[in-house]
Parts: C-alpha cells; sequence; structure tokens
C-alpha cells in the first residue's frame, strides 16, 4: 500500500453556486489536507480522505466569508471541518473514474458521488513520484442543514440549494 500526500502548492478546492439565480460566486477552502492509499500507482482499489478547514473559507468578500461561518451556514466555531471519505472508486474508461464518497458536514454525513479525471502518474525532475486528479461533483446544501435563505422580489432563491465542487488535486507519493 503506498501512501500519497496532497501537495497544497499545487491543489484548490473551489466550490460555485448560483447567486439570484442570474449570476455564480465562487470560492475557495484556503486550507485543507489529506491523502490518497493506492496498491499501485493508479486509482484501484485507492481511498481518499481530505478535510477542508471552514474558517479559510474565501470569497474575496469578508461580510460574505463571516456569514458563511456564522450560525446561518457553516457554523464553523462549532464545526471546523468538512470531511470527505472516499472509499469505493468506480473507473469508467482510462481516465474517467466515478468516487462513491461520504461528506461529512456539520454534523451530517451524506453519500455523494463525485467525478473524477485521472490526469496520469509521473516523476518530476525531483525524482518525487506525482499523481494529478480534478474532481467535480454537486451537492445540496440543505441536505447539511446549510438551510439560510432568502427570496428576491421575483420569488427566486438569493442562494441556490445547489453547490458545484472542484478539487484540482496533486498528491505526492510517500
Amino acid at each position: 500500500m503506498s501512501t500519497w500526500k496532497i501537495d497544497k502548492a499545487h491543489s484548490e478546492v473551489q466550490f460555485k453556486v448560483k447567486h439570484m439565480v442570474i449570476s455564480t460566486i465562487s470560492g475557495v477552502f484556503n486550507e485543507f489536507d489529506g491523502q490518497l492509499n493506492t496498491e499501485e500507482d493508479n486509482l484501484d482499489n485507492a481511498n481518499i480522505h481530505l478535510s477542508i478547514d471552514v474558517q479559510s473559507i474565501d470569497t474575496r468578500n469578508e461580510s460574505r466569508d463571516g456569514h458563511l461561518k456564522s450560525d446561518d451556514f457553516f457554523s464553523a466555531n462549532n464545526f471546523p471541518k468538512i470531511e470527505i471519505k472516499v472509499e469505493n472508486i468506480t473507473k469508467e474508461s482510462d481516465e474517467e473514474y466515478t468516487l462513491h464518497s461520504k461528506v461529512k458536514i456539520k454534523d451530517v454525513e451524506k453519500d455523494i458521488q463525485f467525478n473524477a479525471l485521472f490526469g496520469g502518474v509521473i516523476i518530476d525532475p525531483y525524482g518525487q513520484t506525482r499523481m494529478g486528479l480534478e474532481i467535480t461533483g454537486k451537492l445540496n446544501r440543505q441536505d447539511f442543514g446549510l438551510a439560510w435563505n432568502a427570496t428576491t422580489e421575483a420569488g427566486g432563491l438569493i442562494v441556490s440549494n445547489d453547490v458545484r465542487l472542484i478539487g484540482n488535486l496533486e498528491f505526492t507519493k510517500a
């Protein structure tokens, strides 16, 4: 079994959510950690664990970030981490995989499927073995108790319930 650590300098965890139905707001989590465990240098029989620091949320708007950390959304002081555990991976093609995951936000854990594009494995100029993954998926924030909302004059939601998640992850073999 090989252990791979996330190379934080070459990885990012993003999210996107519709605002007032007409535009998309993007954000990132600046602090996260995790590892990938494999039997070989591929995703066959692999598992992934990702831990995301909620306090590191960054939408480039301090007021919005504070609201997202509040009890209206993440309740970051009480639930400081988002946990994602991938324990089953289905190979769809040489580059495409489905990640069968458990996502825990606040005190709620749900099964979520993510799509993954396998970027491959290389040995960098310094002799370090690296693996790349681009992970995308969607969840309903209401399922996790992130329930605050308001409606526009026309009756649309201020914040969509659907949240798209994007992880561009580069791992180094330990």
